[in-house]
């Protein structure tokens, strides 16, 4: 019974940085448990060929990168489950763990919930990878010579323009106010140059396609008037919410809702004597988009989640990290 067994390591999610983490605690010959849940492989299981990750010069499929992912946690021994924790006890030694009615029990948590794109409700994720992104940085060279449209006005939306530009024939900024929030040095790249068009005071209300995303129609916030806009592309920069509900009131989060790790809690001496993927519960680790709230990339969250695992293996044998 999975309850009779106490596991070295429980990592909570099973995006690039789960199971990044879960091939070096495997590989170290530690017993890990993945509950991957039934969206398992996170943000990437929404994209089609992911043409920045290291080692894949011809691109890979988003699905595949983290199916080979999860395979080779797997080869060293990692097991993997497709099933949502429903609630969590960290505080004390022995860390509980529920899915649904069944308790597992670990000496060490790593949480790489991920985050999820803040969306516009109108029915847009079924063009996912069909037009409709949340990444530009990631798709921008797929709409080279066409037409896209960027969804805010922080500056990851700046970002998002200026990226698309660089490969898009015309893009569209769509902004509710008649001001920017972004920082003066990206509101003035965008506005210089020629390829972005800034609609002020407007929102999407309506997102059209067919097999693929065909255009969009916006409304005038103050005078109510619709225009509709024929774009191959549409972007959303209006923010990310991680996932933490489950561990609200167990570890530290920052007024965002993002896990406080050493790595991003300002703490020195955690960085020299401790473990800077910590939580503020001993035993308790973060990596990926549930504690990066800046970079969101597939290859910095199988960063964090290596130092999440060598943070772990090392809390486990009793070890102080060294740096």
């Amino acid at each position: 019974m999975m309850e009779d067994k106490k596991w070295d390591v429980v990592i909570v999610g099973g995006g690039p940085s789960g199971y990044t983490a879960a091939i070096y605690l495997s590989r170290a010959t530690l017993s890990v448990l993945v509950l991957a849940g039934t969206k398992a492989g996170g943000q990437l299981m929404n994209t089609t060929e992911v043409e920045n990750f290291p080692g894949f010069k011809d691109g890979v499929m988003g699905p595949d990168l983290m199916m080979t992912m999860e395979a080779q946690a797997k080869k060293f021994g990692a097991e993997v489950r497709y099933e949502d924790v429903t609630k969590v006890e960290l505080i004390g030694e022995t860390k509980r763990v529920w899915v649904g009615d069944e308790e597992v029990k670990a000496k060490a948590v790593i949480i790489s919930t991920g985050a999820s794109s803040k969306m516009l409700g109108l029915g847009e994720e079924k063009w996912m990878g069909k037009g409709v992104s949340t990444c530009a940085v990631c798709d921008a060279a797929f709409f080279k010579e066409k037409i896209s449209a960027v969804v805010g006005g922080g500056d990851a939306a700046m970002e998002d323009a200026l990226a698309l530009a660089k490969y898009a024939s015309e893009v569209y900024l769509i902004h509710r106010r008649d001001s920017l929030k972004a920082s003066k040095i990206m509101q003035e790249r965008v506005t210089a140059n020629p390829k972005i068009k800034i609609i002020w005071k407007s929102e999407v209300v309506e997102v059209k396609g067919s097999e693929k995303l065909e255009g969009i129609k916006i409304k005038n916030v103050e005078t109510g008037l619709t225009t509709d806009i024929v774009v191959d592309g549409l972007f959303l920069a209006i923010g990310h919410f991680p996932a933490t509900e489950l561990f609200k009131g167990q570890v530290d989060l920052d007024d965002k809702g993002f896990l406080k790790t050493g790595i991003t809690n300002g703490d020195v001496k955690v960085w020299l004597e401790g473990y800077p993927t910590m939580t503020s519960v001993d035993g308790v680790f973060g990596c990926g988009d549930v504690v990066d709230f800046k970079y969101k990339q597939a290859i910095t969250a199988a960063g964090m989640g290596c130092q999440a695992a060598l943070d772990a293996e090392k809390y486990l044998t009793g070890k102080t990290a060294s740096w």
